[in-house]
């Protein structure tokens, strides 16, 4: 199922987890880490044009992106986050529940 925001952006629900899904900036390939700032180790690295499904959102590390400076890392697997600076979910803020 998909669905346009009212900032115009595409966000999907996972089929059966209702779990929002949102794209990576264009042109990045972004690393998933262990934790929720960059001194966390590199658990893989999305291709160019993935999207993620954020689980939950937390506050961590500051870091700048295509999509502004954030402290807003999201949960994207288990034990995997990617910082909010790099995901077009269309808001300065959570767009999911926090972690833990």
């Amino acid at each position: 199922m998909s669905e346009e925001n009212e900032s115009s952006q595409f966000q999907t629900l996972d089929s059966g987890s209702g779990f929002q899904t949102f794209p990576v900036a264009p042109g990045y390939r972004v690393n998933v880490r262990s934790g929720p700032g960059t001194a966390y180790s590199i658990v893989r690295v999305l291709p160019y044009g993935a999207s993620v499904t954020i689980r939950c959102q937390t506050d961590g590390e500051w870091v700048s992106g295509p999509y502004g400076t954030t402290r807003i890392w999201d949960c994207v697997g288990n034990g995997e986050f990617v910082s909010d600076a790099y995901v077009r979910t269309g808001s300065d803020g959570y767009v999911a529940s926090p972690c833990g």
